[in-house]
């Protein structure tokens, strides 16, 4: 079921995050790319996470769980990662029913694309 939101948080799902996972357009900023790699999670998009994934550090296949309900998105920090650099970091929470994720994540574009390179992270399961 496609949602009417944007699991970032940041508007319509179709004018926000769904345009990128349809391929009708491409992150701008490695924040855009981290949004949408965090909606795409929550939609359970594995497609657009390994095609945003750095060939570099991408897994083989990337196993979603479906039981997984991410809630929440919180941008930290972010440093680079603009329309004009070449590599970036973006640090966030991922909120979902059951714990939080906090990631420092690397991102790096090549032939104007951005891409997932890898993160420093932490869960946290809430009981």
């Amino acid at each position: 079921m496609t949602p009417t939101r944007c699991p970032c948080g940041l508007g319509d799902y179709a004018a926000c995050c769904g345009r990128f996972h349809a391929g009708e357009a491409r992150p701008a900023t490695a924040e855009q790319l981290m949004r949408s790699r965090y909606s795409a999670f929550a939609v359970g998009d594995a497609a657009y996470l390994r095609a945003t994934w750095h060939p570099s550090t991408r897994p083989a296949d990337v196993d979603l769980d479906p039981a997984t309900r991410w809630t929440a998105l919180e941008i930290l920090d972010r440093v680079r990662g603009g329309p004009f650099d070449q590599a970036g970091e973006v640090e966030f929470r991922a909120y979902h029913r059951g714990g939080v994720v906090h990631e420092r994540s690397r991102f790096r574009r090549e032939d104007g694309a951005w891409l997932y390179v890898d993160g420093d992270h932490r869960s946290t399961d809430r009981t």
